[in-house]
């Protein structure tokens, strides 16, 4: 008789739960709704479930259909607030604090989604000042799906910009946000939805990747039991590498592990940091290896806490300072930098040790990052000679399905979501994942920009939003003569986008990093995002939002002239003589050429070459050093004026 009654009452409350309102993450406190459109307002209740809103003065009422989906809309509303909104049904529930305003969607891989916390060493004044009520985000948390669209988020809620809250912001999103509240004071949404190591193709949707068959019949892991066949097996693979790594690690199966301050190593081989390990005297070889490096620290270091700055390691790092561990990370990209607590540092020798882990590629350390141990007085460079071991070698790690490179995951995940709710407009940065397929990406992001304004334009009466983008910036190691760039050909896909209607794109090749595929120069990338919203999406005729692209171009003699749009006041040579301009014959064969502009366009030459065809500039991986810009401050985008495959 108890079971039954309990039962019985499960049951009540169950059909109760079920009756209530329930709301989308989404519409929530401090939210930021779109000004000057209407608004939609959605959830989930009982069929037949009356609600009632109260909004902004207005009350609006509806009843629930009988698929448990409801929506309101709201007539557009200016800029303002804050306003509350009450939600009478069953339930009450109120939604406080809410702000009109002009909503961004933030969307691509890592350098969008890379949080300000990650910058808090080069933007400390910008973060101690970041408390603005008017500037709010949304994060979207990474989340596949190829069974069908999501209706909704697992987590996630709006937060006010404050020193705390801002180091989950994107830094992208976050400097843009604060360029546009300067320039025009309306409260300004960020919503970030970006997964890093994304491709493109990851989010269409499954309309639109229909028009690639190549991708779409690939496309397995609709089948759940696939899926999990293939996540088990991958699990399991890395469970094994990893577990017999530790086996074999001679370094943790000794008595005295080799972490440990009273270890005394009998191998005194040393290798200099920063560096990779194939490039000296262990070729080929993944897997294991330790590091040791004893220091003198002085007096005035002594007990006090400190920092750890180990640069970024390929791949996988366990980092101990005196025997104790200090520092982790599982992989290469995010920067080693550890807080010492204060008592671990000692006078006179102190010992760090360093596991590194490599799965695949070449194991070692990045060039030109900082490698020191510091305190607010003192500081230890760490670079140069440290003893090294062999724990283990072993094959590389097998190859794993990286799910959110597929084709449709993050489109039903966390884009399908975000759909009911109207935006201003996409700031987007992504590429890295495709760089290898350049002529397939310069069809695949137009069909993206084309797919995500037909998708929202089903539920707004909004077209062709603002999609502004930021076209790849410099990485890796550059050339002594011009040569063939995937990633150059991968920012000429992204240029001819330019054709799509109501698009901009953001140059950074001048703000990149060569050994960092995360630079942190992201103030800039916002800024200019910004400049080409107030161009794009404000209407801001006179501001110049793009730096010199190429034109055209006329031959006369052994030269070859260059015409350019996007000039603003003029072009300007920074910083000296013109660079990176490389220049061919019929032959094809590129050599740096001598440039100089004449008249607001540039003359291309090489005394060797008398009857010049083609030109590139920038052409190349990272082209940190082209230096042709317009007066206004803005970077030319790189190009060639030739459809050489040599």
């Amino acid at each position: 008789m108890k079971i039954f009654r309990l039962f019985l009452l499960s049951t009540v409350i169950s059909n109760s739960i079920c009756a209530q309102v329930r709301l989308p993450r989404l519409i929530s406190d401090n939210m930021v709704l779109q000004r000057e459109t209407q608004l939609n307002l959605w959830g989930w209740a009982t069929a037949g479930e009356n609600i009632t809103i109260s909004f902004a003065g207005q009350q609006y009422e509806t009843i629930t259909p009988a698929d448990g989906h409801w929506r309101v809309a709201i007539p557009p509303m200016e800029a303002g607030g804050p306003y509350d909104m009450k939600i009478d049904a069953s339930n009450h529930l109120t939604i406080r604090n809410i702000l009109i305003g002009d909503v961004w969607l933030c969307s691509g891989q890592s350098n969008m989604e890379l949080s300000m916390i990650r910058l808090k060493d080069k933007y400390p004044a910008v973060i101690a000042a970041a408390t603005n009520p008017n500037i709010r985000a949304f994060n979207v948390a990474t989340r596949m799906n190829w069974q069908q669209p999501l209706e909704d988020l697992e987590t996630g809620s709006w937060a006010s910009a404050d020193p705390e809250s801002i180091l989950q912001f994107s830094g992208v999103g976050y400097f843009f946000a604060k360029e546009l509240y300067e320039k025009y004071h309306i409260p300004i949404g960020i919503i970030r939805a970006a997964t890093g190591g994304s491709t493109a193709e990851a989010w269409l949707s499954d309309e639109a990747l229909q028009q690639f068959p190549g991708i779409y019949n690939s496309l397995k892991l609709k089948d759940p039991k696939y899926l999990d066949s293939i996540r088990k097996a991958d699990q399991q693979a890395s469970d094994d590498w990893y577990g017999r790594l530790w086996w074999q690690d001679k370094g943790m199966q000794t008595t005295v592990k080799w972490f440990d301050s009273s270890y005394n190593p009998q191998d005194r081989k040393t290798m200099n940091i920063p560096g990779y390990w194939t490039d000296q005297g262990l070729k080929n070889i993944h897997g294991v290896v330790w590091f040791r490096k004893t220091i003198q620290v002085p007096a005035t270091m002594a007990g006090q806490p400190a920092r750890l700055f180990l640069g970024n390691m390929v791949d996988r790092d366990s980092v101990y300072l005196n025997g104790q561990l200090v520092g982790a990370t599982q992989y290469q990209y995010p920067p080693r930098k550890y807080p010492i607590p204060a008592g671990m540092l000692k006078k006179g020798a102190n010992t760090i040790v360093i596991r590194l882990i490599n799965y695949s590629g070449n194991g070692g350390f990045y060039q030109d990052k900082p490698y020191q141990l510091f305190t607010a007085t003192d500081t230890v460079d760490l670079k140069g000679p440290w003893q090294y071991q062999l724990g283990a070698a072993t094959a590389p790690i097998p190859p794993a399905m990286t799910f959110y490179t597929q084709p449709l995951g993050l489109y039903n995940g966390m884009i399908a979501p975000l759909l009911p709710y109207a935006i201003k407009g996409v700031i987007w940065y992504q590429g890295e994942a495709n760089s290898d397929r350049a002529a397939e990406y310069s069809q695949l992001f137009p069909a993206l920009i084309k797919d995500w304004r037909i998708k929202w334009a089903a539920m707004h009466p909004m077209k062709n939003f603002p999609f502004l983008y930021v076209q790849l910036t410099s990485y890796m190691a550059s050339y002594p003569q011009p040569t063939n760039s995937n990633w150059a050909l991968l920012r000429e896909a992204q240029s001819k986008t330019l054709s799509v209607p109501n698009t901009a794109m953001v140059v950074t090749t001048d703000i990149g990093e060569w050994n960092d595929i995360h630079p942190l120069n992201k103030e800039d990338v916002g800024k200019r995002l910004a400049l080409a919203a107030r161009k794009l999406a404000y209407n801001d005729s006179l501001v110049v939002s793009s730096g010199p692209l190429y034109k055209n171009m006329t031959i006369k003699g052994n030269k070859i002239i260059l015409q350019f749009t996007n000039t603003g006041s003029g072009l300007l040579a920074k910083g000296g003589p013109l660079k990176h301009f490389a220049i061919a014959g019929a032959d094809g064969k590129f050599r740096w050429a001598h440039a100089a502009i004449i008249n607001n366009t540039v003359i291309v030459w090489h005394e060797s070459i008398s009857k010049p065809v083609a030109v590139r500039y920038a052409w190349a991986d990272s082209p940190l050093n082209a230096n042709l810009f317009n007066k206004e401050g803005l970077p030319a985008s790189p190009f060639r004026t030739d459809d050489f495959n040599f």
